[in-house]
């Protein structure tokens, strides 16, 4: 017994060292660590540290984004971001109660679709308190609508001959990742790709008023102390700082890649363990509530745009 334990935590070392690689995605992560954990493979004593490296690479995160570029698209798209987050927040709510999800499930769904799909998810968990398997099954859903969603979104584009501003603005707001909006938006052309890339980058910012909602809420339904998401402070402070000292870039780019990384392990932690039984209690009512979420934000957010 103490044999196999020791090899399958052998096993664990060698997938997290492989997370460090650049060609190793995080759905690949994900994925793997669902794999082995359904294999019966669990590692011992790895999970403990899942969440302070998930909070540690969204701080990381922050030395990667550009400052002035979110004030300047803000003065012109704030309202709109406002209405778009608060109500596929709403919806996501509301469809989780319809289809009977559990709460952290539902919460973590709508604001991966609502802001920036496996970041805010990695953002959110940690002040929900949520389970591995929530977290788990929350990003198979936005990871599994990502892949969809960057071959898909082109086409539909092309097929109703969308303005690259209108295809852009777009797959901002439809598409869950940064990383999937970027692919979609360079596929159907370099001002889409600008248009996308920046108006996400300020989706992506509201991670941090959500928290502090989801924080405060979450406190006055337990009747608990308010837990202050530190962490999301911090990533604020390194927004900041990085933009404050530009000639230390070539330090936040090396920041940067280590939150990638570290976000990467803790995703493959968070897949190690998941359960059979957890997949057959949450599984199809996760994926029904990401698609019905997902398919509604973008045929009403197009509509809008088109008009």
């Amino acid at each position: 017994m103490i044999k196999n334990v020791i090899k399958i935590n052998w096993l664990y070392k060698l997938l997290l060292f492989a997370c460090l690689l650049p060609f190793v995605s995080p759905a690949m992560a994900l994925s793997a660590g669902i794999l082995f954990s359904l294999l019966g493979f669990k590692p011992q004593n790895f999970h403990k540290h899942t969440s302070q490296i998930l909070q540690i690479s969204i701080v990381l995160l922050g030395f990667g984004m550009n400052l002035n570029d979110v004030i300047t698209a803000s003065k012109s798209g704030f309202f709109q971001t406002f209405l778009s987050v608060t109500l596929v927040m709403v919806l996501g709510i509301l469809l989780g109660k319809l289809f009977k999800v559990e709460k952290n499930i539902a919460l973590l769904i709508a604001s991966g679709t609502a802001i920036c799909g496996g970041s805010a998810i990695a953002a959110l968990a940690p002040i929900l308190g949520s389970k591995n398997y929530q977290n788990s099954f929350a990003l198979i859903v936005v990871f599994v609508l990502n892949a969809v969603a960057l071959l898909l979104f082109p086409f539909i584009g092309h097929q109703l001959g969308l303005s690259q501003e209108t295809f852009g603005n777009w797959a901002a707001i439809a598409i869950h990742d940064t990383s999937s909006v970027v692919g979609a938006g360079a596929i159907y052309g370099e001002k889409a790709l600008q248009i996308a890339t920046t108006v996400k980058l300020i989706r992506a910012l509201w991670i941090i008023p959500l928290s502090i909602v989801v924080s405060v809420v979450n406190k006055k339904q337990k009747q608990k102390s308010v837990t202050i998401p530190w962490f999301i402070l911090f990533f604020v402070v390194a927004i900041l700082f990085a933009n404050s000292f530009p000639e230390l870039e070539e330090s936040f780019v090396h920041f940067t890649w280590l939150g990638k990384r570290g976000m990467v392990v803790a995703l493959l932690l968070i897949g190690s363990n998941i359960t059979i039984k957890q997949v057959k209690q949450s599984g199809v009512k996760s994926f029904a509530l990401g698609i019905s979420l997902w398919l509604i934000t973008a045929a009403v957010s197009l509509f809008l745009l088109k008009l």
